[in-house]
């Protein structure tokens, strides 16, 4: 009975994940697509930097609530089904497809976000001291370079170095809390892989938020030239 548990935790996460709050803020509130804006990407980051610094936060709130969700659902109801299932793989499996749901939406067209707001929600289901790390970093790099992507990759390294460190000196930390870190972090850092080129080439530019309606207009057909990470 135990596999309903493992099966109900990663097929819930994932089509929670794939509920792409970017897109359906985008479209709802401001009547336009973010994919077809700034980098592209359907992701707290591009809504902010398309549409301002509100809509950024609710799609942020909302990444993070669905991935809190998905995970709560997998640790406190499906184990109820069977008292054999491991909450700790529960909580894995929901992490995981979560975040490949938010990447890869099968309700829009498998084009998602980066993961990062998913990506620390799962980190904080793991244990609150690796995200607090990632959070740290990710304030510190982005503090001195204003560049998005360089913080959430730099974070998501972090919380893998994270995960590392608690399984080896944390007896209570599982190998199942260590996979879903190290996933998650690799996961997200795959997903800048594009970011990263452009970091190296030394093109990725710094995060702003929209200014004007008029700008937000122009700028969207600069797909190409954009910064392409996104929350």
């Amino acid at each position: 009975m135990e596999i309903i548990s493992y099966v109900l935790s990663a097929i819930v996460a994932y089509l929670l994940g794939s509920v792409s709050l970017s897109v359906i803020v985008s479209k709802t509130i401001y009547r336009s697509d973010v994919r077809k804006h700034g980098s592209g990407n359907a992701g707290a980051t591009n809504v902010a930097r398309v549409f301002g610094v509100l809509g950024g936060v609710i799609v942020l709130l909302g990444d993070f609530l669905k991935a809190v969700v998905s995970l709560c659902l997998a640790k406190f109801v499906f184990t109820l089904i069977s008292p054999d299932v491991s909450p700790d793989l529960c909580v894995m499996l929901a992490g995981i497809f979560c975040v490949i749901g938010h990447a890869y939406p099968v309700f829009f067209k498998f084009k998602g976000g980066k993961g990062v707001t998913v990506g620390a929600a799962i980190a904080l289901f793991a244990d609150y001291r690796a995200v607090l790390a990632g959070l740290a970093v990710f304030v510190a790099v982005f503090a001195i370079s204003r560049i998005v992507s360089l913080s959430s990759v730099s974070a998501a390294i972090t919380i893998v170095a994270a995960g590392i460190i608690l399984f080896v000196l944390v007896e209570t930390f599982s190998v199942y809390m260590l996979v879903l870190c190290a996933f998650t972090g690799l996961f997200v850092i795959f997903l800048h892989r594009s970011n990263i080129k452009r970091l190296i080439k030394g093109e990725e530019k710094k995060f702003s938020f929209a200014k004007k309606k008029k700008e937000k207009t122009e700028n969207s057909d600069e797909k190409s030239e954009e910064n392409g990470e996104n929350i």
